[in-house]
């Protein structure tokens, strides 16, 4: 299994439109093969930071999901919420 590790800097005043739309796109991740669950997180003191933490049954299946026609579109909606390019990373088990 694998973690991947999404940081977003949010518009200021988009918080709300972001979170509907974060919401659709971690929605539209329950179907795709390989996916087991996350969870979204906010910086305390820092509404304009979200963190996206899910996981993964390998990095093949992350790829599918990445390259996906349904990220794709989840991403034209978060896109223009964003004041910079999310932050992707990925991580697996040291042992």
């Amino acid at each position: 299994m694998i973690k991947i590790i999404i940081e977003r800097r949010i518009m200021p005043g988009l918080e709300d439109e972001y979170e509907q739309a974060a919401r659709e796109a971690m929605r539209q991740s329950l179907g795709a093969s390989g996916f087991f669950g996350g969870e979204s997180l906010v910086e305390q003191g820092r509404s304009d930071r979200r963190l996206m933490i899910t996981k993964w049954r390998d990095i093949r299946a992350w790829k599918e999901w990445y390259n996906s026609e349904a990220r794709l579109r989840a991403m034209q909606r978060l896109q223009p919420l964003l004041t910079e390019e999310e932050k992707v990373r990925i991580y697996e088990p040291a042992f």
